[in-house]
């Protein structure tokens, strides 16, 4: 997996790199058990400190997305706990799309359309 880091955009490294590894799970990308790199050998990859990957393989961890260990460094979680609706975090964070999307003038079938072309 190739992880892109935007060094202008708002949003902070760590979290760039937590949110392209969820995407990575969710499209097969990355699979159930994989090893990820480790923190120091992402981190030089990438050109990051190691503290941010760090920081972001936690809230993977916390999150249950991954499973850390000293003998095993990181892995995708083989089992990954399903959900059976958005947490509030995730629902601001849509409602937030929604109101712009309005405010665009962006119309709601072209909207639906589009999250059902990314849903795939």
């Amino acid at each position: 997996m190739i992880i892109k880091i935007n060094d202008y955009s708002d949003v902070p490294i760590y979290m760039q790199l937590r949110n392209q590894i969820v995407m990575g799970i969710s499209s097969g990308e990355l699979a159930p058990g994989e090893q990820l790199p480790t923190v120091r050998a992402l981190a030089l990859e990438i050109g990051i400190n190691t503290m941010t990957v760090s920081k972001a393989y936690q809230i993977l961890k916390s999150e249950g997305y991954i499973l850390t260990d000293r003998k095993n460094g990181a892995r995708i979680r083989p089992e990954i706990k399903k959900e059976s609706e958005l947490s509030e975090e995730n629902k601001n964070e849509l409602m937030r799309i929604i109101s712009e999307a309005k405010i665009s003038k962006i119309d709601r079938e072209s909207f639906i359309r589009t999250i059902e072309d990314m849903w795939k």
